[in-house]
């Protein structure tokens, strides 16, 4: 029966597409152009080099400088200490994707892996200040609340996270012995780490080309201010965004909205996750309850701010 729904659903979408091949073009075309003009450049470099640090031990340097004050606040290992940073610095998936990569490494724990993941796969402040606050709301007042919403309440909610996966432990501590990378040749190491990027990057711009169209074409049949129009946005971040900036909402209603898609993602965003995480034994039904709750919560202490602030 689950087979017979996907399929005539796929058929349904595949004739909705042939139909409205205009809307099938601007979405590829809109998805293609975000991916080439801004996601490769901003991500491809740093899913190089955070790769390139991991393999070759490199996150020891920057790990023994953070180490002493998020261990503390997070409780995590020294090689975890990395993703956090990464996460909350790098934007999405960069943090699934290091999270990944160092239990593909061994270097940290299954447990600590689901815990990172619950809080450190975020969007990235050059993401939050240029494109949401300054260019869709533009609210240069709202730049440092924005910020600390964004980033703070799933720092905050990581204490209630980590208590399923932490158990008695004081803290995460990964005692495996692990072989060294950086026995390998550099140039060896250079080409692995552009092979992954590249295969991450490409992986990365079909989930957004694929979610644009879907927006695209959806939009283009669905009536105006219907209700399953204003669940569009949650399918891609970028375009949502846009999408509720133009809906006819009240300021509060529309901040909150805003800041709940970009905390959530989307499903592009899972699915983005989802394709990093193929090859650990990470559960994604947690991580997207967890994403929901985070959005829930940042939405309604916005929407707070908005209205008595």
């Amino acid at each position: 029966m689950k087979c017979n729904f996907l399929g005539i659903g796929v058929a349904f979408l595949f004739f909705c597409m042939l139909f409205s091949p205009t809307a099938v073009f601007n979405g590829a075309s809109d998805g293609l152009l975000l991916w080439f003009k801004t996601i490769v450049p901003t991500l491809f470099p740093f899913i190089f080099i955070t790769d390139f640090m991991i393999y070759t031990n490199s996150i020891h340097s920057i790990s023994k400088l953070l180490l002493p004050f998020i261990q503390k606040l997070f409780k995590t290992s020294r090689e975890g200490s990395f993703a956090v940073v990464v996460g909350f610095l790098c934007g999405y998936p960069l943090g699934a994707k290091v999270t990944a990569t160092l239990l593909s490494e061994k270097k940290i724990s299954v447990s600590e892996g689901k815990y990172l993941l619950s809080f450190c796969n975020n969007a990235s402040p050059i993401f939050i200040l240029n494109f949401v606050v300054w260019k869709t709301l533009n609210r240069r007042d709202l730049t440092i609340p924005t910020l600390l919403l964004i980033l703070a309440v799933p720092a905050c909610l990581s204490f209630l996270f980590r208590r399923f996966y932490l158990g008695n432990s004081k803290f995460f501590v990964h005692t495996q012995p692990v072989k060294s990378s950086s026995s390998k040749q550099d140039h060896s190491v250079v080409d692995r780490c552009i092979m992954d990027a590249a295969q991450a990057i490409t992986m990365i711009g079909g989930y957004i080309i694929i979610f644009s169209v879907l927006i695209y074409v959806l939009n283009y049949y669905l009536p105006n201010h219907s209700l399953l129009q204003y669940l569009l946005p949650c399918l891609e971040m970028s375009n949502g965004i846009i999408m509720l900036k133009n809906f006819h909402l009240s300021p509060p209603i529309q901040y909150a909205s805003i800041i709940g898609l970009t905390v959530f993602g989307g499903f592009c965003a899972i699915g983005q996750t989802k394709s990093v995480l193929k090859n650990t034994s990470i559960p994604l039904a947690p991580y997207i309850a967890q994403k929901l709750i985070t959005a829930t919560v940042t939405s309604f202490i916005a929407y707070l701010y908005f209205c008595f602030v």
